[in-house]
């Protein structure tokens, strides 16, 4: 694509070692026209100052907090932006990716202008033959975002050549008219389901959103949040944002009453399950998160998103 500039954004939030493999992959890969950006979410030990010594052409945004999944990724979107990047690619920190991928998505940009969206095919890091995501679906009765080829081996997976309805924040190439005209990540989220609405967001614009199969991108799945706590692997908080931000995500789209009755009913429904097993295996603040986030979740007066400029 003629005048077609990629700049490739990672957040880095206490994960050194899986942002600095990220990085070493990165520089195989075979497409001329990138540079990439590392913005550093407040780590401890000054983690963005290392990284910055050992690939001095990376561009480092030091945030001096956590501003969260979100946040983080906006900061970088912002400054990509303002240097007149055509496309931006967000990808977590904790992937590593194949050395033709990004020539592979930049060509189906090329062949199709109504998109503006496009997702790799993520698979597992340490099980490359095992699908992490294929894109996503939006099951509109009952407001779920289901990801397509979930945990599917590759051998058994055959990829729909179908638009998708949203593409994981893990690995989304977008195209800047994209981001100009829906904005960027609604910062309210912080972390999970901020990649569903602002697809969704995107879409109502008109874009599409698509698949590259071909396109390989493998993924650790979940390295900044699965650290040992007193209840088990997964922190409180994890629970908490999801329930909010599940209902965050409700409240955002417009649905007849009928619709939303049966949406809500039902991840009410599952939530409550959620909480029955906690209290029966005595994680108490696992428990109350989930609570806290449903409340919340149904209480807190929505923020917009941000636009862009």
């Amino acid at each position: 694509m003629p005048n077609s500039s990629v700049a490739i954004i990672l957040v880095n939030w206490n994960g050194i070692a899986f942002t600095r493999a990220c990085l070493q992959s990165l520089q195989l890969i075979d497409y001329a026209d990138y540079s990439i950006f590392v913005v550093d979410n407040g780590s401890e030990n000054s983690e963005g100052i290392q990284l910055k010594k050992e690939f001095p052409l990376i561009h480092l945004i030091e945030t001096g907090k956590n501003l969260g999944f979100a946040g983080g990724n906006n900061v970088g979107i912002r400054k990509a932006l303002e240097m007149g990047f055509s496309h931006i690619l967000l990808l977590n920190n904790d992937t590593e990716v194949e050395a033709d991928f990004l020539g592979k998505m930049m060509l189906h940009f090329s062949e199709n202008p109504k998109l503006g969206v496009l997702e790799p095919l993520i698979c597992f890091l340490h099980e490359k033959d095992k699908i992490w995501s294929a894109g996503g679906k939006w099951q509109k009765l009952l407001g779920r975002a289901l990801t397509v080829g979930d945990r599917q081996y590759l051998q058994n997976f055959t990829a729909n050549r179908e638009p998708l309805d949203w593409a994981t924040g893990c690995a989304m190439l977008l195209k800047r008219a994209a981001i100009e005209q829906a904005g960027l990540m609604n910062e309210q989220y912080f972390v999970y389901f901020e990649d569903v609405e602002w697809s969704l967001r995107i879409r109502e614009k008109g874009f599409e959103i698509g698949l590259v199969p071909e396109a390989r991108v493998y993924h650790e799945a979940g390295a900044s949040s699965k650290k040992k706590h007193d209840e088990g692997t997964l922190s409180p908080q994890v629970f908490y944002y999801h329930a909010r931000n599940q209902f965050f995500l409700l409240r955002s789209i417009s649905s007849n009453p009928m619709v939303s009755l049966v949406q809500y009913a039902y991840h009410l429904s599952r939530f409550a399950l959620w909480m029955v097993y906690f209290l029966l295996r005595g994680r108490f603040k696992k428990l109350k998160a989930v609570v806290k986030g449903i409340r919340d979740g149904l209480k807190v007066k929505l923020k917009p998103a941000p636009t862009w400029p």
